[in-house]
């Protein structure tokens, strides 16, 4: 443990939101998030955070177990099957073994029953979304909790199905994320997302607000992050930076402050051994990640010099792994089937647009390799380019040693569903048809 750090152990707010990514005010989007953004003014901002999967359970499962999804378990979403090898790795439990009282407060997407998470405290509203969820997570910091406290507040903005556009203007003038066409139904589906992130700011705001009100706002560490990318084609359930690309913004002591950005690589399975020592908390074996404090304290620059993801189920299995530097990306498809997936991506007006035009007929390549430097947006697959083959070779035996070392199933074969399991047919078109139980 890290003897400069304050010895008086900080409350911790984790406030998660859903399909986000990093399309927000304080990455320099068009979506005003003010109170995000005085957040982001305060604390330290991670400029390139990342998922260690681009679906909702697995995501959520690395971050608070510190292991990459095909260790925890969470290969799978929790309300389709799937479930965590062992909820006693659940970041509330040696939490509490360091003096933590927990609660959580909507959304969590790692458990069908929340109660076997093990909080101290559940508050159960009914809902998800941010107008209710706000004010329950008020009440409670208004009831003076123990401290040191633990509390997970989880809105389910900016998931969908997002509200009606609230802005006229923005349907007319915004635009679409940048690598869909832009078209007056990419325009009015991005128009309603903001719709949903100016709730999700909403909702922020009054937590931020509690906090001062209540007089913890000095003491208290606040992560805000979410799942993974947008919920829109090419991105989420994808392996692209589109799809695994996360607002990551920490405020609080012991070097959280202050306005600063970081342009280190994070993976959000950092989180789990970062909080634990700054908790005080002793870190159980067979941690994936590595603590950001060396990285905060300003003693390293770097704490990690390439990230891995992972797909294998969202609604349909799509078996995937990558290998990210700051310069180069690798994904390498496994199993025979290079159509895209269409069940894992969410139905919206973008995605019946893009099958109209026949995307849902375009074939994938089994390798796929960029350079972030000169093609951010993961455009041109260099996988044939013999001049990069010696890169595209390092990259895939450092991808295989993890796969290995990690005891990744997928090198076996491909992964069935767990007992119950329920998928759709990779062949299909919507996660709304009826579900199968085995993979094609």
């Amino acid at each position: 443990m890290d003897n400069t750090l304050n010895m008086t152990r900080p409350n911790i707010i984790y406030l998660h939101s859903h399909d986000t990514g990093r399309h927000l005010q304080p990455y320099g989007q068009q979506v005003p998030t003010p109170n995000i953004q005085r957040l982001a003014d305060q604390g330290l901002l991670f400029r390139q955070a990342f998922s260690t999967a681009s679906t909702c359970s697995g995501s959520r499962a690395s971050l608070l177990t510190g292991q990459w999804p095909h260790v925890n378990g969470m290969t799978g979403l929790a309300h389709r099957g799937w479930a965590l090898n062992d909820y006693g790795r659940h970041i509330v439990h040696p939490l509490r073994a360091a003096g933590y009282w927990s609660a959580l407060i909507g959304e969590q997407h790692i458990s069908v029953d929340p109660g076997v998470l093990g909080y101290d405290h559940v508050v159960d509203i009914g809902t998800h979304r941010a107008h209710s969820i706000a004010p329950a997570a008020m009440q409670l910091l208004r009831s003076r909790p123990p401290e040191p406290f633990f509390l997970s507040i989880g809105f389910f903005e900016t998931h969908r199905e997002f509200f009606e556009p609230s802005s006229v203007r923005d349907a007319l003038y915004g635009a679409p994320p940048a690598h869909l066409p832009d078209t007056a139904e990419t325009r009015t589906d991005m128009a309603a997302f903001k719709a949903s992130a100016r709730s999700l700011d909403q909702g922020v705001g009054a937590v931020l607000h509690a906090l001062d009100e209540q007089g913890y706002a000095d003491e208290t560490l606040v992560i805000l992050t979410t799942d993974h990318g947008l919920p829109f084609p090419g991105a989420k359930g994808t392996l692209t930076d589109r799809g695994l690309g996360v607002t990551l913004i920490i405020r609080g002591p012991d070097g959280f402050h202050g306005g600063h950005v970081s342009d280190a690589l994070v993976s959000q399975v950092d989180l789990y051994p970062t909080l634990l020592e700054i908790a005080g908390a002793s870190l159980p074996e067979g941690i994936n990640g590595y603590s950001l404090v060396p990285l905060v304290r300003q003693r390293e620059t770097e704490i990690r010099h390439e990230l891995f993801a992972e797909l294998t189920y969202h609604a349909a299995y799509d078996p995937q792994r990558a290998i990210r530097t700051h310069r180069h990306k690798l994904i390498r498809h496994f199993g025979d089937r290079l159509e895209p997936v269409l069940p894992n991506v969410d139905d919206s007006p973008s995605k019946d647009l893009l099958i109209r035009a026949g995307w849902g007929r375009r074939p994938r390549q089994p390798v796929e390799f960029y350079d972030l430097v000169l093609d951010p947006g993961e455009m041109r697959n260099l996988a044939d380019d013999t001049a990069q083959a010696d890169v595209l070779a390092n990259l895939d035996d450092r991808l295989h040693e993890w796969m290995r070392e990690t005891a990744d199933q997928l090198l076996q074969g491909p992964i069935p569903p767990p007992p119950g399991g329920r998928v759709n047919d990779p062949a299909g078109v919507s996660a709304r048809e009826p579900m199968i139980g085995g993979i094609d």
